[in-house]
Protein backbone atom coordinates (compact mmCIF):
# COMPACT_ATOMS: atom_id res chain seq x y z
CA UNK A 1 0.00 0.00 0.00
CA UNK A 2 0.81 3.77 -0.75
CA UNK A 3 0.01 6.71 0.69
CA UNK A 4 -0.42 9.37 -2.06
CA UNK A 5 -1.98 12.56 -2.33
CA UNK A 6 -1.56 16.29 -3.43
CA UNK A 7 -1.85 19.71 -2.28
CA UNK A 8 -3.96 21.84 -3.97
CA UNK A 9 -3.57 26.08 -3.12
CA UNK A 10 -3.73 29.84 -4.46
CA UNK A 11 -0.19 30.64 -5.60
CA UNK A 12 0.92 34.66 -5.41
CA UNK A 13 2.87 35.09 -8.66
CA UNK A 14 6.42 36.11 -8.17
CA UNK A 15 6.70 35.41 -4.87
CA UNK A 16 9.16 32.30 -4.71
CA UNK A 17 9.91 32.01 -1.13
CA UNK A 18 6.60 33.29 -0.13
CA UNK A 19 5.23 30.55 -2.19
CA UNK A 20 7.43 27.52 -1.01
CA UNK A 21 7.30 28.53 2.91
CA UNK A 22 3.57 28.13 2.29
CA UNK A 23 3.73 24.85 0.99
CA UNK A 24 6.92 23.76 3.56
CA UNK A 25 5.00 24.67 6.32
CA UNK A 26 1.67 22.96 5.37
CA UNK A 27 3.48 19.17 4.30
CA UNK A 28 5.72 19.74 7.50
CA UNK A 29 2.59 19.07 9.66
CA UNK A 30 2.48 15.38 8.17
CA UNK A 31 4.06 12.72 10.38
CA UNK A 32 7.19 11.22 9.53
CA UNK A 33 5.24 7.50 7.54
CA UNK A 34 1.58 9.49 6.99
CA UNK A 35 2.57 10.11 3.75
CA UNK A 36 4.83 8.78 0.96
CA UNK A 37 3.91 10.66 -2.16
CA UNK A 38 2.68 14.44 -2.57
CA UNK A 39 2.20 15.70 -5.98
CA UNK A 40 2.14 19.84 -6.02
CA UNK A 41 0.64 21.83 -8.94
CA UNK A 42 2.76 23.18 -11.94
CA UNK A 43 4.53 25.81 -11.64
CA UNK A 44 3.59 26.09 -7.90
CA UNK A 45 6.60 28.60 -6.55
CA UNK A 46 6.24 30.79 -9.13
CA UNK A 47 2.65 31.76 -10.93
CA UNK A 48 2.23 31.04 -14.15
CA UNK A 49 0.92 34.08 -16.19
CA UNK A 50 4.58 35.90 -17.35
CA UNK A 51 4.83 38.94 -19.43
CA UNK A 52 8.07 38.74 -20.45
CA UNK A 53 11.32 36.81 -20.88
CA UNK A 54 13.25 38.76 -18.09
CA UNK A 55 10.55 38.16 -15.19
CA UNK A 56 11.28 34.36 -16.67
CA UNK A 57 14.76 34.57 -16.62
CA UNK A 58 14.27 35.66 -13.14
CA UNK A 59 12.05 33.24 -11.43
CA UNK A 60 13.27 30.35 -12.90
CA UNK A 61 16.08 28.19 -11.33
CA UNK A 62 18.58 25.68 -12.28
CA UNK A 63 17.80 22.11 -10.91
CA UNK A 64 18.66 20.38 -8.89
CA UNK A 65 20.66 23.48 -8.00
CA UNK A 66 17.94 25.86 -7.46
CA UNK A 67 16.25 27.11 -3.98
CA UNK A 68 13.05 25.25 -4.49
CA UNK A 69 14.56 22.02 -5.74
CA UNK A 70 16.88 22.22 -2.67
CA UNK A 71 13.99 22.57 0.00
CA UNK A 72 11.77 20.34 -1.17
CA UNK A 73 14.53 17.93 -0.78
CA UNK A 74 15.46 18.86 2.76
CA UNK A 75 11.57 18.21 3.19
CA UNK A 76 11.61 14.86 1.28
CA UNK A 77 14.86 13.87 3.36
CA UNK A 78 13.23 14.99 7.02
CA UNK A 79 9.71 12.82 6.27
CA UNK A 80 11.17 9.93 4.31
CA UNK A 81 8.49 10.83 1.30
CA UNK A 82 8.52 11.81 -2.50
CA UNK A 83 7.50 15.09 -3.90
CA UNK A 84 7.22 15.91 -7.77
CA UNK A 85 6.57 19.54 -8.06
CA UNK A 86 6.05 21.69 -10.92
CA UNK A 87 8.47 24.84 -11.30
CA UNK A 88 10.19 27.06 -14.16
CA UNK A 89 14.03 25.41 -14.64
CA UNK A 90 16.55 27.38 -16.56
CA UNK A 91 19.01 25.03 -17.90
CA UNK A 92 21.51 27.51 -20.27
CA UNK A 93 20.07 29.72 -22.21
CA UNK A 94 16.81 27.89 -22.28
CA UNK A 95 13.55 27.92 -20.01
CA UNK A 96 11.21 24.59 -19.28
CA UNK A 97 7.98 24.16 -17.43
CA UNK A 98 9.43 21.41 -15.57
CA UNK A 99 8.54 18.96 -13.08
CA UNK A 100 10.80 17.52 -10.34
CA UNK A 101 10.89 14.05 -8.39
CA UNK A 102 12.67 14.51 -4.81
CA UNK A 103 12.79 11.90 -2.19
CA UNK A 104 14.50 11.02 0.76
CA UNK A 105 17.95 10.60 -0.58
CA UNK A 106 17.37 14.28 -2.76
CA UNK A 107 16.70 14.97 -6.23
CA UNK A 108 15.61 11.90 -8.26
CA UNK A 109 14.63 13.07 -12.11
CA UNK A 110 13.38 16.18 -13.87
CA UNK A 111 10.49 16.05 -16.56
CA UNK A 112 9.99 18.94 -18.96
CA UNK A 113 6.74 19.64 -20.12
CA UNK A 114 6.31 18.27 -23.80
CA UNK A 115 2.86 19.88 -25.05
CA UNK A 116 3.39 23.98 -24.34
CA UNK A 117 -0.24 25.45 -23.72
CA UNK A 118 -1.19 28.78 -24.83
CA UNK A 119 1.55 31.44 -24.36
CA UNK A 120 3.65 28.86 -22.84
CA UNK A 121 5.29 28.91 -26.31
CA UNK A 122 6.24 32.50 -25.70
CA UNK A 123 8.32 31.49 -23.16
CA UNK A 124 9.72 27.90 -22.41
CA UNK A 125 10.99 25.70 -24.96
CA UNK A 126 9.20 22.16 -25.27
CA UNK A 127 10.70 18.65 -23.55
CA UNK A 128 12.71 16.32 -25.61
CA UNK A 129 12.47 14.18 -22.58
CA UNK A 130 11.42 10.16 -23.06
CA UNK A 131 8.24 9.54 -20.90
CA UNK A 132 9.74 6.97 -18.32
CA UNK A 133 8.62 6.10 -15.13
CA UNK A 134 10.82 6.21 -11.81
CA UNK A 135 10.71 3.47 -8.46
CA UNK A 136 9.53 5.23 -5.66
CA UNK A 137 9.82 1.91 -3.50
CA UNK A 138 6.48 1.38 -3.14
CA UNK A 139 5.43 2.05 -6.88
CA UNK A 140 6.39 3.03 -10.09
CA UNK A 141 5.69 6.53 -10.75
CA UNK A 142 5.26 8.75 -14.36
CA UNK A 143 5.48 12.02 -14.84
CA UNK A 144 3.34 14.30 -17.03
CA UNK A 145 2.56 18.26 -16.80
CA UNK A 146 -0.77 19.87 -17.42
CA UNK A 147 -1.84 20.23 -20.93
CA UNK A 148 0.17 16.29 -21.10
CA UNK A 149 -2.91 15.15 -20.59
CA UNK A 150 -4.97 16.41 -23.77
CA UNK A 151 -2.33 13.69 -25.68
CA UNK A 152 -3.42 10.26 -24.90
CA UNK A 153 0.04 9.48 -26.42
CA UNK A 154 1.69 10.78 -22.95
CA UNK A 155 -0.33 8.64 -20.46
CA UNK A 156 0.49 5.57 -22.67
CA UNK A 157 3.90 6.04 -22.95
CA UNK A 158 3.99 6.44 -19.32
CA UNK A 159 2.19 2.84 -18.47
CA UNK A 160 4.63 1.37 -21.27
CA UNK A 161 7.10 2.71 -19.25
CA UNK A 162 5.91 0.99 -16.19
CA UNK A 163 4.18 3.32 -14.60
CA UNK A 164 1.50 2.93 -12.11
CA UNK A 165 0.39 6.11 -10.81
CA UNK A 166 0.42 9.19 -12.97
CA UNK A 167 1.99 12.45 -11.01
CA UNK A 168 0.26 15.18 -13.12
CA UNK A 169 0.95 18.43 -11.81
CA UNK A 170 -0.88 21.31 -13.38
CA UNK A 171 -2.45 24.86 -13.82
CA UNK A 172 -5.57 24.03 -15.09
CA UNK A 173 -8.24 26.87 -17.12
CA UNK A 174 -9.93 24.21 -19.22
CA UNK A 175 -12.74 22.62 -18.00
CA UNK A 176 -12.22 19.37 -19.42
CA UNK A 177 -9.42 17.63 -17.48
CA UNK A 178 -10.63 16.46 -14.50
CA UNK A 179 -13.47 13.89 -16.49
CA UNK A 180 -10.55 13.56 -18.80
CA UNK A 181 -8.34 11.60 -16.66
CA UNK A 182 -10.86 9.40 -15.94
CA UNK A 183 -10.31 8.07 -19.42
CA UNK A 184 -6.83 7.68 -19.06
CA UNK A 185 -6.73 5.65 -16.35
CA UNK A 186 -9.36 3.70 -17.85
CA UNK A 187 -7.46 3.38 -21.08
CA UNK A 188 -4.51 2.45 -19.26
CA UNK A 189 -5.20 0.85 -15.76
CA UNK A 190 -3.45 2.99 -13.98
CA UNK A 191 -3.77 5.52 -10.84
CA UNK A 192 -3.06 9.14 -11.79
CA UNK A 193 -2.83 12.46 -8.80
CA UNK A 194 -3.67 15.52 -10.76
CA UNK A 195 -2.45 18.65 -8.30
CA UNK A 196 -4.12 21.82 -9.72
CA UNK A 197 -3.80 25.14 -8.39
CA UNK A 198 -6.82 27.47 -7.14
CA UNK A 199 -7.03 31.33 -7.47
CA UNK A 200 -6.87 33.79 -10.99
CA UNK A 201 -4.15 35.93 -12.47
CA UNK A 202 -4.49 38.75 -14.57
CA UNK A 203 -1.36 40.57 -15.24
CA UNK A 204 -0.74 43.80 -17.05
CA UNK A 205 -4.04 43.83 -19.31
CA UNK A 206 -3.20 40.51 -19.98
CA UNK A 207 -6.71 38.30 -20.26
CA UNK A 208 -7.90 36.53 -16.96
CA UNK A 209 -6.88 32.86 -16.21
CA UNK A 210 -8.85 31.46 -13.94
CA UNK A 211 -8.15 27.86 -12.47
CA UNK A 212 -10.53 25.12 -11.67
CA UNK A 213 -9.22 23.69 -8.89
CA UNK A 214 -10.48 20.18 -8.58
CA UNK A 215 -7.43 18.55 -8.44
CA UNK A 216 -8.61 14.70 -7.63
CA UNK A 217 -7.41 11.05 -7.31
CA UNK A 218 -8.47 8.64 -9.95
CA UNK A 219 -8.02 4.25 -9.79
CA UNK A 220 -7.58 2.04 -12.73
CA UNK A 221 -11.53 1.51 -12.55
CA UNK A 222 -11.69 4.85 -13.62
CA UNK A 223 -13.53 5.06 -10.07
CA UNK A 224 -12.58 9.11 -8.82
CA UNK A 225 -11.29 8.41 -5.23
CA UNK A 226 -11.43 12.32 -4.22
CA UNK A 227 -11.67 15.53 -5.85
CA UNK A 228 -11.52 18.74 -4.39
CA UNK A 229 -13.73 22.06 -4.56
CA UNK A 230 -13.19 24.86 -7.24
CA UNK A 231 -11.74 27.12 -4.77
CA UNK A 232 -10.35 25.66 -1.64
CA UNK A 233 -7.01 24.84 0.01
CA UNK A 234 -6.85 21.24 -0.12
CA UNK A 235 -4.38 18.73 1.53
CA UNK A 236 -5.53 14.89 0.76
CA UNK A 237 -3.45 11.94 1.18
CA UNK A 238 -5.30 8.48 -0.07
CA UNK A 239 -4.32 4.91 0.32
CA UNK A 240 -4.17 2.82 -1.91
CA UNK A 241 -2.53 -0.53 -3.57
CA UNK A 242 -0.69 0.10 -6.79
CA UNK A 243 -0.70 -2.88 -7.86
CA UNK A 244 -3.76 -2.77 -9.08
CA UNK A 245 -2.25 -0.81 -11.49
CA UNK A 246 -0.74 -4.11 -12.78
CA UNK A 247 -3.54 -5.84 -13.72
CA UNK A 248 -4.83 -4.93 -16.97
CA UNK A 249 -6.76 -7.61 -17.65
CA UNK A 250 -10.41 -6.28 -18.09
CA UNK A 251 -11.76 -9.90 -18.48
CA UNK A 252 -10.72 -13.36 -19.22
CA UNK A 253 -10.43 -12.65 -22.76
CA UNK A 254 -8.84 -8.52 -22.78
CA UNK A 255 -5.71 -7.44 -21.77
CA UNK A 256 -5.84 -3.53 -22.68
CA UNK A 257 -1.98 -3.35 -23.43
CA UNK A 258 -1.79 -7.27 -24.82
CA UNK A 259 -4.32 -6.79 -27.26
CA UNK A 260 -2.93 -3.42 -28.92
CA UNK A 261 -2.19 -3.53 -32.41
CA UNK A 262 0.96 -0.89 -32.95
CA UNK A 263 1.74 -2.19 -36.40
CA UNK A 264 -1.87 -1.41 -37.45
CA UNK A 265 -1.87 2.43 -35.81
CA UNK A 266 0.87 4.08 -38.06
CA UNK A 267 -0.56 4.07 -41.64
CA UNK A 268 2.77 5.91 -43.51
CA UNK A 269 0.19 8.02 -44.80
CA UNK A 270 0.93 11.74 -43.87
CA UNK A 271 -2.66 13.51 -43.27
CA UNK A 272 -2.32 17.30 -43.58
CA UNK A 273 -4.85 19.75 -41.66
Amino acid sequence: MIRAGFYQFDPVFGDVRRNVDHVLRRLDRIGRGEADLIVLPELFNSGYQFISRRELSELSEEVPEGFTTRRLADLAREKRLWIVAGLPERAGRSYYNSAVLVGPKGHLATYRKVHLFYEEKRWFAPGRNRFRSFDIGKARIGMMVCFDWYFPEAARALTLAGAEILCHPSNLVLPHCPDAMVTRCLENRVFAITANRTGSERRRGKERLTYIGQSEIVDPRGRILFRAPRNREVLKILEFDPREARRKRINRYNDLIRDRRPELYNTGRKVSF
